[in-house]
Order: structure tokens, then C-alpha cells, then sequence
């Protein structure tokens, strides 16, 4: 078995127990994760025998769960938590939160059922002030979780797992918790930063009234109940400076903290060639991809210190990019990346059936296949495609605020892939203001805002046309490090039997391919991959996140040369 540094010594009495929603922060706070009882069965009837103790939020199936067991086919997972609510804590409402539950998720209070999620990456909360009483409750979830079985978003979870695709989980993976409110509350804010006219606009929900304060540091700069707010000679936002301000918003006696950055993500066209914007100049996207599992708690961070650890890693390594492969994080790792000065590329995560070869294989030949025939890539369920759009609305709602996300990815390499011309449009009238990758790697529909190629095998070349030119994935250099893998498998695109010679080879596709290309129209890359996940043996750190395959100086003195 293999565990990073922090699954060595978990925390099992009340892990991840920070406050999970950085940027919407109340001083009502419970943490539930910790102890809860679990049962597997065939019938969702709360009333069972809980074999097991977990330690949420960690999924059955991963180490750090304290269980270890695969969901079957046809199972339900079922939860089971006592918890006490005293009179001070609550104000006037009690909401349960919860971060993320694969896939379908039916919330119980004290036997009475509360509501129902669909969807097994994205942020939901049920009211449950009619349901609780003062003093003890009980919580029950029941979970289905279908993984390939069903037209669901699921990732890159596999019931057969091996090579790119990853061991798959169910039930609670995100943190669980409680908070109160009074009885007129804020629900919800959109912060947006209008960088050209230096302005931010905040927009509530039920068109409410609400104070804002904003600082700069300890100084307070405005005071004000207007939504559109000027700020003079304001700090930008970028990786160079990732400055943020505070905001305290305030409603009757409701108070909730927030903060925002004044950065502008966008593309124009410099010198003839097609580029990516930061404020208002080209900007080189220098990234990684970062698929976010961990080999002892596989997509929930065995602590938040890690998903910290492998933002700082990488931005200490001279890199300003990550793009976030197929998983929709906790939202303290975007903090993580807003404070740290790490853009944010953000891909959804891809559902429908099984992968057919022909949606990855032709794309090689050159040819391009028509997304509205579903029955090709595979999107057969309608059912499927109208909860995509209902899950990408929940993605986009529950990010729109972070700083640092730049891009939205709604497809890649063709997985799941339908209608991407009606989702780009979706996209860009929800958000106007970020750029759109609507096909990462292939079967581009042409309503798209970049030109995103993968290329592992065959020669980069750059040909310039009317769109950033983004190498949204390549390299995959892999070696094995002995005593740090997750089996006896390996997956790699290029491998090499030790680190000085994938060193070697690194240094020679930025040399020769990357650096090169700059000048003749290449506007960012993202590299494979942050750490090795499984099989796959590709990253710049191992899987356990104990050993560093390339010297930190080689990667900081080829990242000072990429850039416009």
C-alpha cells in the first residue's frame, strides 16, 4: 500500500476540518466529517445493520476510508451520523453541506427525507431547520453510484481500472458540514471584476440590499450598498503578484467574508499571431496538468496541507498554469491557487458510455467527427445530456468567483462529447469573461476560443490561424522510481529506466520543440503531468509525492525561457 506523508498519520477523528468554502465564509461552522457508520446493502431502507465505521470524507473504497471495499453492482451505500445542535448556534436556519457525493445522493434528518443530488463532483446544501431539533439528530445518506454503468459524469473512474483510467470510488468524498443562518440571509454572490473600466459588481441573489466593505490589506477603501464599485488605481491580480482584496458583506446580521482579484483573462492578436491575455498583454500559459488523486484517500486529499503542497510545488518549480483534468477540486484548492498565483485552467468532468476507438483513433487521420450524432461519441441517454448541462451550471456557479480560473474545458479528447457548439454558446452567456476551450485535443466544431491540440507521439508543429494555438497536453516522459508506485504496472508515453536520462529528454523537448515555437505563434502548453497517478508513471513527482524525478533548478531555468 501506498501512502503519502499525511496518510501516514491521518487525522480519523475530524479530517480535512477547515472551513471548506474560503471565498463565502460564516463564523457557523460544524464539521461532520470524522466517525460515521456505514452499510452496504441491496434496499435503501435506513433501518440496517452498519457494519462499518468510516472516516468521512474519505470514499469505502480508499485507504484512508478505514474500509476498503468496493461498492457492487447493484448496492447502496448508507451512512449513518449522530450529531447535537445546541440553541446558540442556531440563528434562525441550518443548512447541511455537502462538498461532493458520487453520484446520486438522498439526504435523511432524523428519517425524513430532506432532498435528492444528482451528480457526483459538484457542491450542493439542503435546509434543514424543519428537520432538526435541539440537542441530538441523526444524518442518513443513501448513495447509488453506477460509474461506467450509467451515462453520469464519473472522470476517469473505471470499475476495471488500468492505465489512463483510475480506481473507481462512490459515496462522500468532500467535506460535510453544517452552518446556521438568520432567517434573511445572503444566499449567494457573483463577483465580477470589470478590469478595464476598474470596477467589480456584485450580484445577489433576490436582488437584495447588501453592505459591502472592501480592503486593501487592513485598509478599508470602500463602504458602500452599491453593486458596481470603482477602484482607484486598483492592485491587479497575476502569477507575478496575486493580489486580492477583502470583502465583508453584510445583511440585517448576516456577515459573510469573501475576497476577489482584478484580473482580465482574454485573446487578441499581437504581432500577427493569435495570443492569450493577461490584463490586457500576451501572456504564456506555462502549465501542468494536474489530474488531483492521491494514492491512499484516490480523489479526496488525504489532508488539505496536501493539495496546498502540490500548488506550491508547482509554482515553485517556475510554472503559472494548471489545468485541472477531469475533476471539479474542493474549493480550498482553488484558494490555494488564487493566493499562490496559479491560473486556473478547469476542465468539467466527462460522462456517456464506454469510449469507442473510432472517437480516439480517427482524430489521427485527420478526420473530425460531428459531435450531434450522439449515437457516435456515445451520448445515447438523454436523460445523461440534459443532467451534463445541469452539472455544468453547478460547476460554473460554484467557481465563477475564483480569481484564478481563466479557461473552461466542457470537453475533451472526444469523451462524452455532444452538441459542443450549443455548450460553448452555454458557457459564454453564463460567462462572457473567461476563455472557452470547447474541444481539448480533438473533434473541434469550429465554436471554440483557442486552437487545442494533444500531441505525444508525433512532431509538434505550430501552424498559426486565427486562434491561440494551445498545446493543451504533451510530453509524458515516465520512469519508475522502485518503493514509490502504486503496483507493478506502468503507463508512460516515452519511458525511460531512470531520472538522468528523462531529465535528458526533458530538457530536449523544450530545448528543440517548446522554446522554439514561442515566437512562431505558440501560446501555452501543459505538460503531463504534476505526479504520477496509478499506473501511469509520468510525473514530475511520484504518486506518494516523496520523490522529485526532475531537479527543481533544471525546471526553473527552462520556465524563465517560455515566455512571449
Amino acid at each position: 500500500m501506498l501512502y503519502t506523508k499525511w496518510g501516514e498519520s491521518p487525522d480519523t477523528v475530524c479530517p480535512l476540518s477547515e472551513y471548506p468554502r474560503p471565498q463565502f465564509v460564516r463564523d457557523s461552522y460544524m464539521s461532520l466529517n470524522g466517525q460515521w457508520q456505514l452499510a452496504f446493502c441491496n434496499h435503501p431502507d435506513l433501518e440496517q445493520k452498519y457494519d462499518y465505521t468510516i472516516t468521512v470524507p474519505f470514499s469505502p473504497e480508499c485507504p484512508l476510508s478505514g474500509v476498503s471495499r468496493a461498492l457492487g453492482h447493484g448496492e447502496y451505500l448508507i451512512y449513518r451520523r449522530v450529531f447535537r445542535i445546541d440553541d446558540s448556534f442556531n440563528r434562525g436556519r441550518v443548512f447541511i453541506n455537502f462538498g461532493a457525493v458520487d453520484q446520486i445522493a438522498t439526504v435523511y434528518i432524523n428519517s425524513r427525507k430532506v432532498g435528492t443530488h444528482h451528480g457526483g463532483y459538484t457542491p450542493f446544501s439542503f435546509e434543514i431547520t424543519q428537520f432538526v431539533t435541539t440537542g441530538e439528530n441523526t444524518v442518513n445518506v443513501v448513495v447509488q453510484d453506477f460509474c461506467e454503468d450509467n451515462q453520469y459524469s464519473r472522470g476517469k473512474q473505471r470499475t476495471k481500472r488500468g492505465g489512463i483510467w483510475y480506481s473507481p470510488q462512490s459515496g462522500i468524498w468532500q467535506s460535510v458540514w453544517l452552518e446556521s443562518t438568520p432567517v434573511d440571509y445572503i444566499k449567494s454572490v457573483r463577483i465580477t471584476p470589470d478590469y478595464d473600466k476598474s470596477t467589480v459588481s456584485f450580484d445577489f441573489c433576490d436582488n437584495i440590499s447588501v453592505q459591502k466593505l472592501i480592503y486593501d490589506g487592513d485598509n478599508l477603501i470602500a463602504d458602500t450598498t452599491d453593486n458596481t464599485i470603482y477602484i482607484d488605481d486598483f492592485k491587479s491580480w497575476s502569477p507575478e503578484s496575486p493580489f486580492l482584496y477583502r470583502v465583508v458583506f453584510k445583511y440585517g446580521v448576516d456577515k459573510v467574508s469573501s475576497y476577489f482579484g482584478m484580473r482580465k483573462f482574454s485573446t487578441d492578436v499581437v504581432d500577427g499571431i493569435p495570443r492569450f491575455m493577461l490584463n490586457n498583454k500576451p501572456y504564456f500559459l506555462n502549465g501542468l496538468l494536474d489530474q488531483g488523486y492521491y494514492p491512499d484517500g484516490f480523489l479526496t486529499p488525504p489532508a488539505n496541507e496536501a493539495m496546498e503542497y502540490d500548488v506550491t510545488m508547482v509554482k515553485s518549480w517556475g510554472f503559472n498554469t494548471l489545468r485541472k483534468h477531469i475533476k471539479i477540486e474542493p474549493m480550498l484548492w482553488y484558494h490555494y491557487c488564487d493566493v499562490n498565483g496559479i491560473i486556473v485552467i478547469q476542465d468539467m468532468v466527462n460522462g456517456g458510455g464506454n469510449y469507442g476507438a473510432e472517437v480516439s483513433v480517427l482524430p489521427f487521420i485527420g478526420i473530425n467527427l460531428d459531435d450531434t450524432k450522439y449515437k457516435t461519441f456515445h451520448r445515447t441517454d438523454a436523460n445523461a445530456r440534459e443532467l451534463y448541462y445541469t452539472e455544468l451550471q453547478e460547476m460554473l456557479d460554484a467557481l465563477y468567483n475564483v480569481p484564478s480560473i481563466a479557461m473552461w474545458v466542457p470537453f475533451n479528447e472526444g469523451w462524452g462529447q455532444f452538441d459542443s457548439a450549443r455548450v460553448y454558446e452555454f458557457i459564454k452567456r453564463y460567462d462572457s469573461a473567461r476563455i472557452v476551450d470547447t474541444a481539448s485535443g480533438w473533434h473541434d466544431r469550429g465554436a471554440t476560443d483557442v486552437i487545442s491540440k494533444h500531441i505525444y507521439f508525433t512532431p509538434i508543429v505550430v501552424k498559426v490561424g486565427d486562434k491561440p494555438w494551445f498545446l493543451s497536453e504533451f510530453g509524458g516522459l515516465s520512469t519508475r522510481i522502485k518503493g514509490h508506485t502504486f503496483n507493478d504496472k506502468m503507463f508512460g508515453y516515452k519511458i525511460f529506466s531512470d531520472t538522468k536520462s528523462l531529465t535528458k529528454a526533458y530538457i530536449r523537448l523544450f530545448d528543440r520543440s517548446i522554446i522554439p515555437q514561442i515566437g512562431k505563434g505558440l501560446s501555452g502548453t501543459i505538460y503531463t503531468q504534476v505526479t504520477d497517478v496509478e499506473d501511469e508513471l509520468n510525473g514530475i513527482m511520484t504518486y506518494d509525492r516523496k520523490v522529485q524525478k526532475i531537479n527543481t533548478e533544471v525546471l526553473k531555468s527552462i520556465n524563465e525561457r517560455i515566455k512571449i
